[in-house]
């Protein structure tokens, strides 16, 4: 089966670089509908062009991958402008007609994914590929694959897990001819798979699809293999393993002779105080006390992040992020989901995720986090606006569209508060309170340092084996730079008070780590992924249904109740696996 893998290799923003033309070699494929064997996979270059066609098909999922997470959840609520399908979406009442709730977008990856994978194979049995270029390639479409079917378990529950390419997607549609396994055996069959895969690091510096065009290094467009596995087994529930797969992106950074790179590479560091050159939420030096001195800026501080070149400072964040570009299809689907300037604005925060950023207390005393109105989200002409995703879009001053026709933006798949967060949410299940709750607040240092010691030769380090060694030793007599000696927590990056452990240890944290990504991943695809794993290792759909319910009444949705109740059936938290076949 080889369609589809034409004009559309060059789909998404990842073709921009390969449009150039020093990258001609990517693209020189007959623009026809149908291809053979001999056409497209003769050699490095077309696997490499397969490579990129899957991630440009891909891309078209980004908007239904933040709306199914986002709205469905307690942290995005629909405006006034929104149809009665997103209406459905955050109601719990999808009809058949909703097209949110398709599964074919999804298995139309999953089967150019299943086409590739096979292709592979020939080229490396034909030695159309050596072992090592297979190895990479070959992992890297198995673990997208492996991606997307989490997602469609995460939000139907019972699906087809097929991993041989058809020729007629269309009968996927038929339950008799591609019977659908519960989420649970789901989640068994991608652990197998993606444990068994022979390449687990990102793609070698050498190989033909790193490179720098116009600045970009497309090393971070491809998925983390490691940050994945991990997912995976804290889904399946095995700690351990979950831990030691994050550990291992946790320690990317390790044994670099670069400082920046060594002890900032997603070590989610603290504060610059001296110039604020960092990804943390601050205040100008000595003015922690003038709210009016907040870093909020496209170049420092927290909000940065989203909006900064690809800069060494923004690789010490991002683990995995795929840019749009205006010139190429896909379209950028978030200005017209969020901007209320030169977009639809269809979505916006729910009043119920506002009010739990207005809840927090800054150390200084300030009763807000920062994270909210100020970085992800604005009031622009009296309307809440997700502001995350509109920072290379809109003037930083006026809010106003720079340029209505550039509509380039970033889809924000993986960085390092969300690694941390699934790190501390496995160590904290495998009764590593301590070190996940250091994580969570203000870092390994202060958590594992003693009070007058000068000598640190056998404080501020965990003393565990791995995945949980962390040696955060700041001392200079004798001296040491532990590489972890910069961390300073998820909480005290973003200056806040610490998050009390109140009662039980293992639920107290656990609450807290979930609360955490809410104010910190808002918007970005991860929560009602987070409330289902939740409620289900805990059998309890009020932990999900709840935060629904107190989204819903606060924006005075009248259905409130009805939908609590729905919730509290595991039954109704899937969508309706609806096959839609365009006419």
């Amino acid at each position: 089966m080889i369609k589809n893998i034409s004009s559309k290799i060059t789909l998404g923003a990842l073709t921009f670089f390969l449009t150039l033309n020093s990258c001609q070699d990517f693209i020189e494929v007959e623009p026809q509908d149908k291809l053979n064997k001999k056409q497209v996979y003769r050699d490095i270059f077309d696997a490499d062009a397969a490579v990129v066609g899957i991630y440009g098909k891909f891309m078209g999922l980004a908007e239904k991958h933040v709306i199914l997470n986002e709205l469905r959840a307690d942290l995005l609520s629909p405006t006034y402008n929104a149809d009665l399908f997103l209406q459905e979406l955050n109601e719990h009442s999808v009809s058949e007609a909703n097209p949110y709730a398709n599964p074919k977008d999804f298995y139309e990856v999953i089967n150019l994914c299943n086409d590739v994978l096979k292709n592979f194979k020939d080229m490396v049995e034909d030695n159309r590929m050596d072992i090592n270029e297979y190895n990479e390639r070959y992992s890297d479409i198995g673990i997208l694959r492996s991606w997307i079917y989490l997602q469609l378990g995460i939000h139907y529950g019972s699906v087809p897990y097929i991993t041989e390419p058809i020729e007629k997607i269309d009968d996927i549609k038929d339950p008799n001819t591609y019977v659908r396994i519960p989420f649970e055996q789901l989640i068994d069959e991608l652990v197998s798979f993606a444990e068994s895969l022979p390449y687990t690091d990102p793609y070698s510096a050498n190989s033909t699809l790193v490179i720098n065009v116009d600045g970009n290094n497309t090393a971070k467009f491809f998925i983390n293999k490691e940050c994945l596995l991990g997912d995976l087994q804290l889904w399946n529930n095995n700690y351990l393993q979950a831990a030691a797969h994050y550990k291992n992106v946790m320690e990317t950074g390790s044994g670099s002779s670069s400082d920046v790179v060594r002890f900032d590479t997603y070590r989610v560091k603290y504060a610059d105080i001296a110039n604020n050159n960092d990804l943390a939420v601050g205040y100008l030096r000595n003015r922690a006390q003038d709210t009016y001195s907040l870093v909020n800026n496209n170049t420092q501080g927290w909000k940065s992040m989203f909006v900064r070149e690809k800069d060494a400072l923004w690789n010490t964040e991002w683990i995995w992020s795929l840019p749009f570009d205006s010139n190429f299809a896909p379209k950028n689907p978030f200005i017209d989901l969020f901007s209320n300037q030169g977009g639809k604005y269809l979505v916006k925060p729910s009043q119920s995720a506002m009010n739990l950023w207005d809840s927090q207390i800054q150390r200084n005393g300030f009763p807000y986090d920062a994270r909210g109105q100020k970085f992800s989200y604005n009031i622009i002409n009296g309307q809440p606006v997700i502001i995350k995703y509109l920072l290379k879009y809109l003037d930083p001053t006026s809010q106003i569209p720079l340029d209505e026709f550039n509509t380039g933006g970033d889809w924000f798949l993986y960085r390092a508060t969300k690694l941390h967060l699934r790190y501390a949410e496995a160590a904290n299940r495998d009764n590593q309170h301590k070190i996940a709750n250091a994580l969570l607040n203000f870092g390994i240092l202060s958590a594992y340092t003693v009070e007058g010691e000068t000598d640190k030769t056998n404080i501020e380090q965990t003393k565990q084996p791995f995945p949980y060694d962390f040696d955060a030793r700041n001392g200079d007599f004798p001296r040491y730079r532990g590489d972890w000696h910069r961390n300073g927590g998820i909480r005290g990056r973003a200056y806040l008070q610490r998050a009390e452990v109140v009662g039980d240890s293992l639920i107290s944290i656990e609450n807290n780590l979930i609360k955490e990504g809410a104010l910190d991943l808002a918007f970005e695809g991860n929560r009602w992924g987070d409330l289902i794993r939740i409620a289900l290792r805990r059998n309890d759909p009020a932990f999900l249904a709840d935060k629904v319910y107190d989204k819903l009444v606060k924006d005075n949705n009248p259905k409130a109740n009805e939908v609590h109740t729905k919730l509290m059936n595991t039954n109704n938290w899937y969508l309706p696996f609806i096959w839609k076949v365009e006419e």
